[in-house]
């Protein structure tokens, strides 16, 4: 199934939002890191429901939004859920990103880079749209040391990209990124119960559940336009 189906799916289905509400646990943490000024242009890779952009609306008064998706449906409902006139949500190739060299101030992306087929073709395309001292923010929590996401990839069954630290890093810097810095982020809003509720219906021990939810959580690499 293509990236563009099963995520079709998931929208008209209504999993958007609950894709938001578990993503927002690390998502709020890294984006407080953006360093996103009023009126500058912000591009969320993979946008999903959009709420990265109206965060950022509704805390640093950024200026344009642009939610890019290979989902029409996920543009669609990302559309629904707000009225302002100054985001704006596009389908779209993330090889392919609809801008000017220099012309994008921040970018922004939480569990959708490992999905692009060419993530280097995608990494050179970001540092071509965005300005000097841009900064690309890639939030992800499928990646090699969370041993315990890996199964997504049967679960899913779209191939995903399973990289470790080590191999964000230096594709951001062929690229042409700076890296200016990396670090997970816990996951501690989710609970996590009691060694003797265990096994759950998806966890067989409670090391598990705290290995992948507060030893890793989520991956974020955060690159800078030189």
């Amino acid at each position: 199934m293509s990236v563009q189906a099963e995520f079709d799916r998931w929208a008209s289905e209504g999993k958007d939002r609950g894709m938001e509400e578990r993503h927002w646990h690390t998502a709020k943490h890294a984006l407080a890191r953006m360093p996103a000024e009023a009126g500058e242009t912000v591009l969320d890779l993979g946008t999903g429901s959009g709420y990265a952009l109206r965060a950022l609306r509704e805390t640093r008064d950024v200026g344009r939004g642009v939610g890019l998706d290979a989902s029409g449906e996920m543009v669609r409902n990302a559309r629904s859920y707000t009225d302002d006139d100054l985001l704006d949500f596009l389908r779209g190739d993330f090889g392919h990103l609809p801008f000017r060299d220099g012309s994008v101030d921040h970018v922004w992306s939480m569990e959708a880079f490992y999905y692009a087929q060419d993530p280097d073709a995608v990494l050179r395309e970001l540092r071509r749209i965005l300005r000097p001292g841009g900064t690309f923010f890639c939030a992800v929590n499928f990646f090699a040391e969370s041993v315990h996401t890996h199964e997504w990839q049967e679960k899913v069954g779209i191939e995903m990209q399973l990289w470790d630290r080590e191999r964000y890093r230096e594709a951001f810097r062929d690229a042409g990124f700076h890296v200016a810095e990396q670090d997970t982020i816990p996951d501690r809003e989710i609970d996590i119960p009691p060694a003797d509720a265990f096994p759950t219906e998806d966890w067989d021990a409670r090391e598990e559940m705290v290995d992948r939810y507060r030893t890793w959580g989520t991956l974020l690499t955060v690159g800078v336009a030189p």
